[in-house]
């Protein structure tokens, strides 16, 4: 049995926000209704993956006075 469908009316929608919504809508080829789903669903549910240039440089200040090449050879001096 299919689950119902909920309705949600928004008002006081900005011309501008509605605009680029429709606009938005368009250029992904869904409908307006699909593209706040699609908005709404992506803000909610999130996407916990990440990409790996968007990890670039995450924690560089825990290695500002580290001499790389002197760490690396102690970790590997500490392997013995």
């Amino acid at each position: 049995m299919e689950e119902p469908m909920a309705t949600l009316n928004v008002k006081n929608l900005p011309d501008p926000l509605y605009r680029k919504l429709q606009a938005r809508a368009r250029r992904q080829r869904r409908s307006l209704a699909q593209e706040v789903i699609h908005l709404l669903t992506q803000a909610v549910e999130g996407d916990d993956t990440q990409s790996i240039l968007e990890l670039r440089g995450l924690g560089k200040e825990l290695w500002t006075r580290v001499d790389a090449t002197a760490h690396v050879d102690s970790e590997r001096r500490s392997w013995d």
